[in-house]
């Protein structure tokens, strides 16, 4: 089972991850954390990595229906969208919201899921 929805860019990294939150905030997600890997790891183990931001998306309505079906889904959330260099290129990965309703066996969460599942593929699909 594919977990991820990607989209390959021919574009700056810095740029994508502008349009990558722009994209976001249009589909009514918010970043509500952003983890720069590449500096991480380069801080904490002194490791030299590509370009990589995770960035922590949250649309708050879709959110709050996954919390108020199943409390611990908050595990699953927010949904994890990656800016990443990958050769010459730049990949934008988003998690498929349907994983969490495969990980938990709660047909409850499928709309919530197809609803994220549309909205981020409607921002990966601005990016192209």
């Amino acid at each position: 089972m594919s977990y991820d929805r990607t989209v390959r860019l021919d574009t700056d990294f810095d740029a994508t991850v502008t349009a990558v939150r722009r994209a976001l905030a249009d589909q009514g997600f918010g970043v509500l954390t952003e983890i720069d890997v590449k500096a991480t790891l380069k801080e904490k183990l002194g490791a030299d990595v590509e370009d990589y931001v995770i960035l922590g998306a949250c649309n708050p309505a879709l959110a709050h229906q996954a919390l108020e079906t199943d409390r611990s889904i908050g595990l699953l959330l927010p949904c994890n969208v990656v800016v990443r260099r990958e050769d010459d290129r730049t990949a934008v990965q988003a998690l498929d919201p349907n994983t969490m309703v495969t990980l938990t066996g709660l047909p409850a969460l499928e709309p919530v899921a197809d609803e994220a599942k549309a909205r981020l593929d409607a921002a990966l699909a601005s990016l192209v």
